[in-house]
């Protein structure tokens, strides 16, 4: 077997390890985030449980961090309350991102992971079989259900050489974003081996790992050998190693080959993961604005590296340099070793140890500015200004590039740092609550403010007539959905006010006019919903009363968030049916019910244009029985 086959396999409740086929398998830990977490934990109070089943839950606020009004503190307390309620560790605001965290503090090779972040494969640098999913799923899993994905085919990426001086981990996954494009993970695990691994750290794995997510991949996952044990031992976590790798004679569905000697810095153009060139072929851009940090690159490794590029010189006057790092853990260390005061001096400012930026909140560029991320999505309009260009480079580029004010390669520079990572980290946990016992329970009130709201719930399918309200092209993302910004954030726990801005980049008026058409069907092209785990993205469309969504093709947890949801995923037999719909057409969809049941595809009518076309509906049985139900809490509740 391989290393992902031996996960599943002795994880496995349900079904067979037989691709295309959909399997169950038990989960050992979760995580999630307050800007997702919120709606997950309300989804857990609606499932009438008593406490977690998982060996591990942990809710991490590290999303939502700017309080410019009351709604983001009501949230970290509600998470906080909620999680001693059900038996869930608390990571407080300050401590740190939730997959940095996570692979310092609980990660553990073997074990199955299921968090409310689309990044939570980062677990897979540790040997961890880590996969990112909807709230309403990852609430599932807390409540001791299974988690349930069609069997995927496994890819072995093999690494040969060894990375050359100025050329990091982020180079790796962006020469890989480059030949595969972001669909060329759907229904995929990619599974890395070969001589180059063994020359990569744990967070050199987990960037690889982590920016996995936008190639489509359902994870990404590193052997667990002497280097995962290194890095275990550094955190005083020795006991929790497990040595994990393939089998000599272990197959594939599909070989990869990288030799690390080969690599170049790389970087991602506006504005997708995948449009990639070298740094040298692209030219000196001028640069506005560099921010190092994400759950990408802030590792105490990386941000190192940063530092002794830095030091001594000034950030050029045009460039604004911010810094998040990724812990608590990692920040202190930098102060103690007196990096940090090298990074100051030479003119960065520090940001809180979040995810900040990345996800929008705060640090908007200015007008039509360019700015260098250490990354993982430079989606348009992510960053908070629609005009901006967002280029994704590794930590080296990004701290040369401060220093010349102009996007370089840093070979120019001089000879590459070279950083003596500690053979102790420095480890403390009082910013993680651990629950209190069970018996404590009755004691614990959970404190609700007034814009948490309770989640929609769909109604059991019927017949649909309902107009397009949207017709969209290939790569809509979840940003493009559901837009995530500073603004945005604090209704992720009010879905009613969110959706009023549902497709607003693109769209200013979808929303009102999905009010005044009572609702709709959207359709799209390839790749719809790549992006985000976030369950928004489907929750504001069902807010809005959208029943069916039709594309040429779908991103893996946006069609399962639709599912949730009982919106149907449904995607044309043939894409000139795609090329023969207007928004404003009235389409129909007789006998669903009936039509849904039997499986296969599903005819509907374009009332408007007088012709019918056919779509597939490609869910397993019981995604069919959950799409009849009106989504998934009320088939659990019917159950």
């Amino acid at each position: 077997m391989n290393i992902a086959e031996k996960i599943l396999s002795s994880h496995i409740v349900e079904g067979d390890m037989v691709k295309g086929h959909e399997i169950a398998i038990k989960i050992d830990q979760t995580l999630t985030q307050d800007s997702t977490g919120t709606m997950a934990y309300l989804q857990l109070e609606a499932l009438g449980i008593d406490r977690v089943k998982t060996e591990l839950s942990v809710a991490y606020v590290d999303h939502n961090m700017l309080q410019e009004g009351f709604e983001n503190a009501d949230d970290h307390k509600f998470i906080q309350t909620i999680a001693a309620k059900y038996g869930i560790y608390f990571s407080r605001p300050g401590n740190g991102i939730c997959h940095q965290v996570h692979l310092e503090r609980f990660g553990k090779p073997g074990k199955t992971l299921l968090g409310s972040d689309s990044h939570t494969p980062t677990g897979g640098g540790l040997g961890m079989l880590a996969i990112g999913a909807g709230g309403l799923d990852v609430a599932l899993a807390m409540a001791g259900e299974p988690y349930r994905i069609i069997m995927p085919e496994i890819v072995n990426v093999r690494l040969t050489g060894k990375l050359r001086s100025w050329v990091s981990a982020k180079d790796i996954i962006l020469e890989l974003l480059r030949r595969l494009t972001v669909k060329g993970g759907v229904g995929k695990i990619f599974e890395y081996s070969g001589e180059g691994v063994t020359t990569l750290s744990v967070p050199e794995r987990a960037t690889i790992a982590n920016m996995g997510a936008e190639l489509g991949a359902t994870t990404s996952i590193f052997p667990s050998d002497i280097r995962t044990y290194e890095f275990l031992k550094a955190q005083k976590r020795e006991e929790d190693f497990e040595a994990l790798t393939a089998d000599n004679d272990a197959q594939y569905d599909d070989i990869i080959e990288i030799n690390l000697d080969e690599l170049e810095p790389m970087v991602a153009l506006p504005h997708s993961p995948d449009n990639v060139k070298k740094v040298k072929d692209v030219g000196k851009i001028k640069v506005d604005q560099v921010a190092i940090g994400s759950c990408t690159n802030s590792s105490y490794a990386d941000l190192m590296k940063v530092a002794s590029i830095l030091k001594g010189g000034l950030v050029a006057e045009n460039v604004s340099l911010v810094i998040s790092p990724g812990s608590r853990q990692v920040l202190n260390m930098l102060a103690e070793n007196g990096a940090l005061a090298d990074l100051i001096a030479a003119g960065a400012r520090i940001l809180e140890n979040a995810c900040g930026p990345c996800i929008g909140m705060g640090q908007a560029p200015a007008t039509n500015a360019v700015s260098l991320r250490t990354f993982n999505r430079n989606f348009y309009g992510r960053c908070g200004t629609k005009t901006a260009s967002v280029y994704l480079v590794s930590p080296e580029v990004a701290a040369a590039s401060a220093l010349s004010g102009y996007l370089i390669d840093p070979r120019e520079i001089g000879d590459a740092p070279v950083i003596a990572v500690p053979d102790r980290f420095k480890v403390n946990d009082n910013m993680i609550i651990k629950p209190p016992s069970v018996d404590k329970k009755e004691e614990i009130t959970v404190v609700r403010g007034p814009n948490i709201k309770p989640f929609p719930l769909n109604k059991p399918l019927s017949d649909i007539q309902k107009r397009v309200l949207i017709k969209v092209g290939d790569d809509i993302t979840t940003d493009h959905i559901m837009p995530s910004n500073a603004k945005l954030l604090p209704l992720r726990s009010n879905i009613p006010e969110l959706s009023k801005h549902c497709f607003e980049t693109i769209d200013a008026d979808f929303s009102k006019r999905a009010m005044e058409w009572e609702g709709g069907i959207i359709v799209g092209g390839n790749n719809y919903g790549q992006g985000s785990s976030r369950e928004h993205a489907a929750l504001a469309p069902l807010q809005l009363s959208v029943k069916a969504v039709i594309t040429k093709s779908f991103a893996r947890i946006h069609k399962a968030n639709l599912i949730n949801s009982g919106i149907l995923p449904l995607t044309f037999v043939s894409s000139d049916d795609y090329d023969n719909i207007d928004q404003g057409d009235l389409l129909t969809i007789e006998n669903a019910v009936e039509q849904v049941k039997k499986g296969g595809t599903i005819t509907i009518k374009n009332e408007t244009k007088n012709t019918t076309f056919e779509v597939n509906l490609d869910v397993s049985d019981r995604n069919r029985e959950i799409l009849l139900a009106g989504g998934l809490i009320n088939f659990v509740k019917n159950k």
